[in-house]
């Protein structure tokens, strides 16, 4: 049997959290492997499980959603992050794509629809409603100083776990591809977006996408 996509859940709302949860846990390949409903849990939690998708509450108490997204990041945490809001301002879904997030999804769409997005977030692929859009593609033509992204810079290895998260594939699933452990695989991932300049999987994948052709 193929191994379940693995998922955290964060939320302060004890309800949605609940409800979330018992969505995801009729698909039969994935599973809740945490919850938590603060960013400081969340962030602890997410290094100690490396989950292979993150779903974010953007509005929470305390430490909000992108305050944790970025977090996250800093910590090296390269699970897929999509963020579940209410708010569907352009600014915000900028400010959570630009920190690094892979999606944006809202609380109010289709329970279909919504785990729909998040299996295309455990492909690789951006999760976001449809109604947004062209909120990110103006966003994206905007040009980004990002010529210090240089391929020469990885190391052989870096660059061959760089074109199989283009391929959409988890730590796990590159860690079996390439015979050495997930913790490996974590460690050159997060290498390889440092050294790149880049903030999650997603960008990383169209970035090589845009720079080599990989399909």
């Amino acid at each position: 049997m193929e191994d379940k996509h693995t998922v955290m859940l964060v939320d302060d709302h004890p309800l949605l959290l609940k409800g979330l949860k018992q969505l995801i846990e009729f698909e039969d390949d994935i599973e809740v492997i945490g919850e938590a409903n603060n960013g400081a849990d969340a962030v602890t939690l997410a290094e100690e499980l490396d989950p292979d998708l993150i779903v974010l509450d953007l509005n929470m108490q305390g430490m909000d959603g992108i305050q944790t997204l970025r977090s996250m990041r800093k910590e090296g945490v390269t699970s897929r992050i999509v963020m579940l809001t209410v708010s569907d301002a352009d600014e915000d879904v900028v400010e959570a794509i630009s920190a690094g997030a892979d999606g944006y999804l809202l609380k109010d769409m289709d329970p279909d629809d919504l785990l729909t997005q998040l299996r295309r977030a455990l492909e690789g692929k951006m999760a976001l409603n449809e109604e947004l859009t062209h909120i990110l593609a103006s966003a994206i033509r905007k040009p980004k100083s990002r010529q210090q992204a240089d391929i020469n810079n990885l190391t052989n290895r870096e660059y061959e776990i760089l074109t199989l998260i283009a391929k959409g594939m988890s730590n796990k699933v590159i860690a079996r591809e390439l015979d050495i452990s997930d913790g490996t695989v974590k460690v050159h991932v997060k290498h390889l977006l440092k050294k790149l300049g880049l903030r999650s999987r997603v960008e990383a994948a169209v970035w090589i996408v845009n720079q080599q052709g990989v399909k």
